[in-house]
């Protein structure tokens, strides 16, 4: 195995591709990150944390920034008070979309449809702690996380049918069979009935149940795990965990060959090997 030394790197290539968000200023929510740990927070408890059109573009463009984040290794995603997020406003958001022409329709269902897309393609693992309300909006962005922890109390239901919609929102019909399975997902899509959190545990759509009070730290607990770990290496398994859906077992072991070959290349591999030979737990710094 060979091991590297630090080149020096042109200033005007890293600009661009690297960044720090710890001190991210949010508008729309709440934003604090330690210890590489982000934690996002809906603060909109009076309603139930509902998205708006501008927290929807925020989040969006954040996890685009993310992308480029060198100080963030894990997101955690949670909502102020008793609820996780009740969805879209019904003032703020329904109530303006039935006045909409098909364009700008349009431009609100691809925003967001993108915010799931910036969801995956950040390289943070994303995890999800999920109290009271978790409905429409609030529940693609929990199947959109990697990882979820709630609480029996949790309510998650996928609503859309039953305000006029079809249940193929924001890529629903795609993702949540893949978690659940096909006929768990068919049942939650075209009743939009409210999951219990035991149930949603049983169906594997929450990893982990805990009592309310342990949620949030619960949540950021297994964040500070995960970003103790090789940061690269969990941005490579989340990214392989997603491009695999859209290939052929073959074509999976050949993508995972490359990926690990890459991961052979990075100092948190050797430092994991050189932790062995001493018998210490490695201490990985995400490169």
């Amino acid at each position: 195995m060979s091991t590297h030394t630090s080149a020096v790197i042109d200033p005007t290539l890293l600009a661009p591709n690297r960044k720090t968000l710890a001190q991210y200023q949010a508008q729309h929510f709440q934003w604090e990150c330690q210890d590489g740990v982000a934690t996002i927070t809906l603060n909109r408890p009076e309603r139930k944390n509902p998205l708006t059109f501008d927290s929807y573009a925020e989040l969006r463009d954040l996890f685009v920034q993310l992308r480029y984040a060198t100080d963030v290794h894990v997101v955690v995603l949670h909502g102020s008070g008793d609820n996780f997020c009740s969805g879209g406003d019904v003032h703020e958001i329904i109530g303006p979309l039935v006045q909409l022409a098909m364009p700008e329709l349009l431009m609100f269902t691809r925003m967001t449809g993108d915010l799931v897309k910036t969801m995956r393609a950040c390289p943070q693992p994303i995890i999800a702690a999920i109290d009271g309300i978790c409905a429409g909006a609030g529940a693609i962005m929990a199947m959109a996380s990697d990882l979820r922890v709630g609480t029996a109390r949790s309510k998650t239901a996928f609503l859309f049918n039953r305000v006029g919609l079809a249940g193929c929102d924001m890529g629903a019909c795609a993702m949540l069979p893949r978690i659940i399975g096909q006929g768990r997902a068919s049942d939650w899509l075209y009743s939009g009935r409210s999951i219990g959190g035991e149930e949603a545990e049983r169906s594997g759509f929450l990893n982990r149940l805990v009592a309310p009070e342990q949620l949030l730290t619960e949540a950021q607990n297994w964040a500070r795990d995960l970003a103790a770990g090789p940061t690269f290496a969990n941005g490579m398994t989340k990214t392989m965990l997603h491009q695999e859906w859209n290939m052929s077992i073959d074509q999976a072991i050949e993508s995972e060959a490359q990926a690990q070959a890459i991961c052979m290349m990075t100092e948190d591999f050797n430092r994991a090997y050189q932790a062995f030979v001493a018998k210490q737990r490695p201490v990985f710094q995400g490169n």
